[in-house]
């Protein structure tokens, strides 16, 4: 299959998404399952060749050798980094002899001509790195998925570190013998079909893949020949610019729900919630192609307003910051993408986000099974319009938070009020107590002007710190642990602290005065050695305390 050709990823593919980890209590990740896959087969025995699955390429050119993967490009990626690691490995222990510097030249590199690359914004890590060894590469990674590729490569030099040579050999035998099926098609359109319904191990094909595909299919089937290869060439380059922007952002939103945003904001409808089934009808209908033009534009620009507001803005303006924080934020991003799409002014997006997040709040810890949806789609249409205003959006919200009616009463104050008495989600509570911090610096601020507001992720990997612990422990500074206290007291937020991991984890559950020493860090931390000045009891009384004052702040900020 590669021998004598260039395969390369075509850059409206998406990048190199396989994962690579070591946890033995989580199902094992693609890059993993493909190295134990050889290995079984390695050890087996076997005499049946292994066999590598079925390969999809497309060819324009009969003579010019290079091959565009189409499907099954996950796979080729890993197999040429798996390969490049094996040479260099058997390159440290002995030098390679004739017939394995024909196969490197076959697999890997000829002369200065690379036998594969990778979507063009990975390729220089994945040629530096991967094949070369330039170990500088790996320092400066602007994607995630040149993060897998470089974590991919690591993987297998750690595991082939040990080998000896005849274990070596063995393995590059077996692969020189393995076996696959590849089709190779000279239309784009045939190719686009079979990807659409084409199968293989590993990750399956997103919705926004499929989305692409049909895309490109329906254009080669429907659209006017003299303006189809342009056309074609207009999805792949929108593509291309999305999987860059998608290897930036993964890690805080999938790609299909953003594909699910983009409906809704093209149709003006927070009700939109069947992104594959809305296009596919779209797709049935006359102006097909009108649509495809139109939806292909609407989808490039919602990652591209994303990843400003994950990556960029995100570290300018702290109620972008929060909302991110928070978590959840499904709700606010269609409201976001409009925001961008219309040029929002930063002070406005920053104060719609700030009124989104009191409303998400507010539905995460009241738990209500009401749809928030259907009660912003009316406001949310007319700021989908071209010049749209925050304030009907704001109003809608606030109305929400104060109205008693049944249909719409279900996150007013009262409801708000009940469900931070008690028990809290922990991932909530550890947000609220941030948000708390920042009330407590503001505070601050106005006496001293050199505090600044502390951001989330400036609190090494936050937990809840019980203060007093859940395990009973009242003879070492804690009131008595009664069912009353157990069952009101122990996990409310009068009890729960915002602490970093490392400090959570040192004090444990020793007594009260040994904790109090140590808190030192945050406002609240400073608050409660306040309340408890010459006290070694954390009794019902200060969680009572501590409780309302948080309480006020939340009903008051949310």
């Amino acid at each position: 299959m590669m021998a004598g050709n260039t395969i390369f990823v075509p850059d409206y593919q998406r990048a190199y998404s396989w994962d690579t980890g070591d946890d033995s209590e989580k199902p094992p990740k693609q890059v993993n399952t493909f190295f134990a896959d050889l290995e079984e087969h390695n050890n087996s025995g076997s005499t049946t060749n292994y066999y590598f699955g079925h390969f999809l390429f497309e060819k324009k050119n009969e003579d010019d050798g290079k091959f565009g993967v189409i499907d099954g490009q996950q796979r080729l990626t890993t197999i040429t980094i798996f390969l490049a690691v094996l040479f260099r490995r058997l390159e440290c222990i002995d030098k390679l002899d004739e017939k394995e510097e024909v196969i490197y030249e076959d697999t890997i590199k000829r002369k200065s001509q690379y036998c594969f690359s990778t979507a063009g914004y990975d390729n220089l890590v994945f040629k530096d790195y991967v094949i070369d060894g330039n170990s500088e590469e790996k320092d400066s990674l602007e994607t995630e998925s040149a993060k897998r590729i470089v974590a991919a490569r690591d993987y297998f030099t750690k595991r082939l570190v040990d080998k000896g040579e005849s274990d070596l050999r063995k393995i590059l035998n077996n692969l020189v013998n393995s076996q696959c099926t590849t089709h190779i098609v000279n239309d784009e359109s045939e190719a686009i079909q079979m990807f659409i319904f084409q199968n293989s191990r590993g990750k399956r094909p997103s919705n926004l893949e499929i989305v692409k595909a049909q895309f490109m299919f329906n254009i080669n089937l429907y659209a006017d020949k003299k303006e189809r290869e342009g056309l074609i060439n207009d999805v792949k380059r929108r593509f291309e610019k999305i999987y860059k922007s998608i290897s930036r952002i993964e890690y805080n939103i999938d790609e299909d729900d953003v594909l699910a945003y983009t409906l809704r904001v093209h149709f003006k409808s927070l009700t939109e919630s069947n992104a594959i089934g809305t296009i596919n009808r779209r797709l049935s209908e006359e102006d097909r192609i009108s649509f495809i033009k139109q939806f292909t534009q609407s989808i490039y620009e919602s990652f591209i307003y994303l990843e400003q507001f994950f990556c960029e803005d995100e570290r300018k303006y702290i109620n972008i910051h929060s909302l991110i924080s928070f978590g959840g934020i499904g709700i606010a991003l269609p409201f976001v993408i409009c925001a961008y799409k219309s040029a929002l002014q930063k002070n406005d997006l920053c104060d719609l986000c700030l009124s989104l997040e009191s409303l998400l709040v507010r539905n995460r810890l009241i738990g209500t099974r009401a749809d928030i949806n259907t009660r912003l789609n009316d406001v949310f249409k007319k700021f989908a319009e071209d010049k749209p205003s925050i304030r009907p959006v704001i109003d809608r919200i606030n109305y929400l938070k104060e109205v008693d009616d049944w249909w719409w009463g279900h996150w007013n104050n009262e409801a708000l009020e009940k469900s931070i008495q008690g028990d809290l989600n922990r991932s909530v509570a550890k947000f609220l107590l941030w948000k708390y911090e920042i009330h407590l610096l503001s505070q601050r601020k106005k006496l001293d002007k050199g505090y600044s507001l502390t951001r989330f992720d400036h609190i090494t990997n936050p937990e809840l710190e019980h203060i007093a612990p859940e395990t009973e422990n009242s003879d070492n500074g804690y009131d008595k642990y009664d069912d009353e206290f157990r069952n009101k007291y122990i996990n409310c937020l009068g009890n729960y602290l915002l602490l970093p991991k490392s400090h959570n984890c040192a004090i444990g559950n020793k007594p009260f005065k040994v904790k109090r020493a140590s808190y030192t860090d945050l406002e609240q931390h400073k608050k409660i050695r306040e309340m408890t000045e010459g006290q070694e009891v954390w009794t019902k009384e200060h969680i009572e305390r501590r409780n309302k004052d948080i309480a006020e702040f939340i009903t008051s900020t949310f």
